[in-house]
């Protein structure tokens, strides 16, 4: 990749992680960009997660689900031992992660949330998630990526 990389791929590589970089051009007209990616990758949806944040009773948490689901607000609560979860919005995302909407990755974020992986994941050798930007997909084992995001793995997509 050009430049410098993303803190998403610095990590990988300071951590001597297996993964590959799959870039592509973004549609610029999306708001599902998840979905545009693995279109673009034609990578099945089960197998590209998206990144979401919430708010879990006043704590911003992350929650990383297949682009062919959504997120399960009461799960995403349950699993990390909290009440109520909403979505969080989009400018706290991005505040708390240094990333933009659309292009935040689970790895390397500015502040580190908790965070649960859908267990869905645990069925695939390799899954893709955000490299940090729009445009650019990660793919990497799930095992990789539990421990370096810390992740709770739990039914959380629906």
């Amino acid at each position: 990749m050009a430049g410098k990389g993303t803190p998403a791929t610095l990590l990988l590589a300071k951590d001597g992680v297996a993964h590959q970089l799959h870039p592509y051009e973004p549609d610029s007209h999306t708001t599902s960009y998840g979905e545009a990616g693995a279109a673009a990758l034609g990578v099945a949806p089960e197998r590209m997660f998206k990144t979401l944040l919430a708010d879990l009773d006043r704590e911003l948490v992350c929650a990383v689900v297949p682009v062919s689901g959504s997120l399960d607000l009461k799960a995403l609560a349950a699993a990390l031992g909290g009440k109520k979860a909403a979505m969080a919005d989009p400018a706290a995302a991005e505040r708390s992660t240094g990333y933009v909407v659309g292009g935040i990755s689970p790895l390397g974020q500015k502040s580190r949330l908790r965070t649960v992986v859908d267990s869905s994941a645990e069925g695939f050798a390799t899954v893709h998630v955000s490299g940090g930007r729009r445009g650019l997909s990660v793919e990497l084992a799930p095992a990789d990526l539990v421990r370096l995001t810390g992740a709770v793995v739990a039914a959380v997509a629906r």
